[in-house]
């Protein structure tokens, strides 16, 4: 993982996680505008305009730049391929921050989410100071946690029917990783 701080751009072997632009926007809408991602997220919206990704990009600068919350597009290094996001909230008073991530369907199955997640984790333990990072998935989403496995995380417990999404309720399985515990990515 390699972090320029002045451009706010993180690199890896294969991708790039850069802040995202308004003129992504409609790239993210047609990414988002997709069933599957929904069912998977908790609070992404359905259907997803471009309205909707208008709305969210534009606070991500100002959340960056105030250590809130660190949102990077997942793109292809060389191509320049918006594949998904990443994102990273700060909890400053406790040292420690949330992971969350979507790939767009048609780019599943390459090793993108962990490659960003491997990413992020690198950037909150060694640039942003981090304590421990988290993440969490819905029961019903098994691969989302086997990225999270990927890149070390233990599972530290199953929240039973703890959020409610379109009229049922899934459990969160929620996991952890502390800096320097020793835990091997995968």
């Amino acid at each position: 993982m390699i972090y320029d701080e002045m451009n706010k751009t993180i690199a890896t072997e294969r991708l790039l996680l850069r802040l995202f632009e308004k003129s992504d926007a409609e790239t993210v809408a047609k990414l988002c505008n997709n069933y599957n991602i929904y069912k998977n997220t908790l609070t992404l919206p359905y259907p997803y305009t471009t309205d909707c990704a208008v709305s969210w990009i534009e606070h991500h600068m100002d959340n960056f730049n105030a250590d809130k919350s660190y949102e990077f597009a997942i793109c292809d290094r060389e191509k320049g391929t918006l594949y998904g996001a990443i994102a990273l909230s700060n909890n400053q008073r406790y040292d420690n921050g949330e992971i969350a991530y979507w790939i767009g369907e048609e780019f599943w199955g390459h090793g993108y989410a962990t490659e960003a997640s491997n990413a992020i984790l690198d950037f909150a333990f060694d640039v942003k100071q981090y304590h421990k990072v988290y993440a969490r998935h819905f029961a019903s989403n098994p691969a989302s946690g086997r990225v999270i496995q990927k890149i070390g995380m233990i599972q530290e417990g199953v929240l039973i029917d703890h959020v409610k999404k379109e009229g049922r309720y899934e459990d969160l399985i929620y996991y952890g990783i502390v800096e320097n515990i020793g835990v091997t990515k995968g």
